[in-house]
């Protein structure tokens, strides 16, 4: 069902992400492995031992300009992207008495912005396509709240506001 699909994974470098962009390539997905800061060959290697292409690219989706970039390299280089996995997170707990505003800002750009910019692109190429799923990664922490971790926990919770809002685009018609 998967095999020559193409799934792109934000924050794929490590950790859920890579568990995630790997599982797609055992699946058949060849993947866009987009990473902040390092990429790990190894997840690279791990990746394409499932015979599928993998293209590792840098890319900070909590700017604009770079999302795109990211999208635009996806369909460029497979044609198509039937699935897109926001993944990318950050933390920066501290107690809201003392979290700066950077710290705030922080998590909200990467988590939540990084979201929504990715939505943006990859939904054009989903409509024209007539197809393609968007999977964004939330916490039970977007539900309940966590002492220290205001930051991280309003963009879990906008995360889930997102991903109502844009599944509710789809059932106006904009997806089949």
């Amino acid at each position: 069902m998967l095999k020559g699909k193409t799934a792109v994974v934000t924050g794929a470098a490590k950790g859920i992400g890579r568990a995630i962009a790997e599982r797609f390539a055992a699946e058949g997905c060849n993947i866009v492995l987009n990473y902040r800061s390092k990429v790990y060959e190894e997840a690279i290697n791990n990746i394409k031992s499932y015979g599928v292409e993998c293209l590792a690219y840098k890319a900070d989706v909590s700017r604009f300009e770079e999302a795109e970039a990211l999208i635009k390299a996806a369909k460029n280089t497979f044609g198509n992207i039937e699935v897109l996995v926001n993944n990318a997170g950050i933390t920066r707990d501290m107690l809201a008495m003392r979290m700066s505003e950077a710290e705030f800002d922080d998590v909200i750009a990467t988590n939540l912005k990084g979201a929504f910019n990715t939505i943006r692109f990859a939904s054009n190429i989903m409509l024209k396509q007539r197809s393609g799923a968007i999977i964004n990664m939330s916490s039970v922490v977007g539900l309940m709240g966590n002492a220290g971790q205001a930051n991280y926990a309003a963009s879990k919770a906008g995360i889930i506001g997102l991903t109502k809002s844009a599944a509710r685009d789809g059932d106006n018609g904009s997806f089949p």
